[in-house]
């Protein structure tokens, strides 16, 4: 069992940053690849980042940067620019299957477990 804990997000207005932050535990946390997707309100679920691979979804690349601190296991998404379309919730997921591609890492259904997600609003 992996946990996943997200933190960092808030109110923000557009051309900020914000820093969100998703810690795991379990015994073999440090194994998964990490990835962050996101929710905004009526959309479905989609992918942003991951970290083996470090794909970005076309709509964020530039402005978010995904890192790994495995020391602390602990992954991390730099928002930058942000801009109200930004506004969701984002969910950090753990992943066991190894994948080496965009169309692999930006699968939901790959990642097995999933954060309670932190809201970020984006103000115009």
């Amino acid at each position: 069992q992996v946990q996943l804990v997200e933190s960092g997000g808030g109110l923000v207005q557009a051309g900020g940053s914000l820093r969100l932050s998703c810690a795991a535990s379990g015994r073999t946390a440090s194994s998964y690849a990490m990835g962050w997707f996101r929710q905004a309100p009526g959309k479905e679920r989609e992918f942003v980042a991951t970290s083996d691979s470090t794909n970005y979804a076309d709509s964020v690349k530039g402005r978010f940067t995904i890192s790994r601190d495995n020391a602390k296991n602990t992954v991390y998404l730099q928002m930058n620019s942000l801009e109200p379309e930004d506004t969701a919730v984002y969910y950090c997921a753990a992943r066991s299957r190894y994948c080496s591609g965009y169309g692999c890492s930006a699968r939901a259904d790959y990642y097995e477990y999933w954060g309670q997600g932190t809201q970020v609003t984006v103000s115009s």
